[in-house]
């Protein structure tokens, strides 16, 4: 936590952390208060062997958090996998909103984020083939498996530092971690996407969809159709970038 003022609460994508939001931070602690957060299983958080890694399961304790640190007029802003949670929490919130609790939810922000059905990205399809996944997660270079992933869904290939690598890589040596991402990944489509989707528009708040036009794992696409779905939503799209939007 950072920064003063109105809360932004950023949820990363899969695989990734609460770190991933590192260089947006300068540009807004003096205006807000950022709260980074380290969804279930990555990161530094706990990642218990019974935990739900799905959508659900992880907007559930974004949705915890935000009560905890009680925060208000809340900004959600989700990149990729954190997109989808972000809608799932949204909608939480909204729903708690109904039963006449405090409301919570002022804004959202879907950087690259999931939100309708797609193909699956590559790394997360190789994620979900049982032993294998887990044998080369195993056995495989850590640093090598990022780098690689990394510079397949970036533009501008200076993104991909030693640094941002290795705070990446370092989770996956957990073997808890490990089980927790692949857990993620088998779990990463939710049972019920077509009722979320079909609520998507009963997310009237002022909505910000930022896309890269290159970006090769959430199609660009995505983005207009949630701008378009999202009563308040706008897309700004970003040129010469692709997936990874920082």
């Amino acid at each position: 936590v950072e920064g003063s003022g109105p809360p932004l609460v950023f949820l990363h994508g899969y695989g990734a952390h609460g770190g991933h939001w590192r260089p947006w931070l300068p540009h807004l602690t003096a205006d807000y208060t950022c709260v980074c957060i380290d969804l279930p299983g990555f990161g530094s958080a706990p990642a218990p062997r019974d935990g739900d890694y799905s959508p659900g399961g992880l907007a559930a304790a974004v949705v915890e958090s935000i009560l905890h640190l009680d925060l208000h007029a809340v900004t959600l802003v989700g990149h990729s996998l954190g997109g989808g949670v972000a809608i799932v929490a949204a909608l939480d919130l909204l729903d708690q909103a109904r039963r006449g609790e405090a409301p919570r939810l002022a804004r959202l922000v879907s950087v690259a984020g999931a939100a309708y059905p797609q193909r699956e990205p590559p790394f997360v399809h190789l994620a979900r083939l049982g032993w294998m996944a887990d044998l080369g997660f195993t056995l495989l270079p850590k640093r090598w498996l990022i780098r690689t992933a990394m510079s397949a869904i970036v533009v501008q290939k200076d993104a991909v530092t030693e640094e941002r690598v290795a705070a990446y890589a370092q989770p996956m040596g957990d073997r808890h971690r490990r089980r927790a991402i692949l857990a993620c990944a088998r779990t990463i489509v939710p049972d019920d996407l077509d009722r979320l989707v079909a609520r998507i528009p009963e997310i009237d708040v002022p909505a910000l969809c930022l896309w890269g036009r290159q970006d090769p794992v959430i199609p660009l696409s995505v983005g207009h159709r949630l701008a378009r779905e999202l009563p308040q939503g706008r897309l700004a799209v970003l040129e010469s970038c692709g997936h990874q939007v920082v």
